[in-house]
């Protein structure tokens, strides 16, 4: 896991919500921006990904942008932006599996048709009694 706590730019204000005379007046709310295209830890590649994954946390300048406001103080709550902007690029950075397509079993494909034709015979026995015919 690569640290680029060195590379984001933080902007602090007050919190909402409860907190009385704390959140009145210390700004403990931490915005962290992460400029991708400008790190010097990614490759090319992996910041073409990074974008992709997380377009909708991106702003118009390109910066990736993650805000915490859950603790107390301003000094956690900027650990929680570095540790949520790293979570966000690991999870972007890991691919995906590709899925092997597969075929059902013969004993699946019996079952299924034995289920379709019970339920077949079931909505035969429903209908009313010709006594005509």
């Amino acid at each position: 896991m690569v640290n680029i706590s060195g590379e984001i730019k933080f902007k602090t204000a007050r919190s909402g919500g409860k907190g009385g005379q704390n959140v009145n007046k210390v700004e403990t709310m931490a915005e962290g921006y992460w400029d991708i295209n400008s790190s010097a830890y990614y490759t090319t590649e992996e910041k073409k990904r990074i974008s992709e994954k997380l377009s909708n946390k991106i702003n118009s300048e390109g910066k990736l942008v993650v805000k915490s406001q859950v603790h107390r103080s301003q000094l956690e709550n900027k650990q929680e932006v570095i540790k949520k902007l790293q979570n966000f690029i690991l999870k972007s950075l890991k691919e995906n599996k590709k899925r092997k397509p597969t075929k059902p079993s013969k004993a699946s494909q019996i079952k299924r048709i034995e289920a379709k034709v019970k339920t077949g015979t079931l909505k035969k026995e429903r209908k009313k009694i010709d006594y005509e015919a």
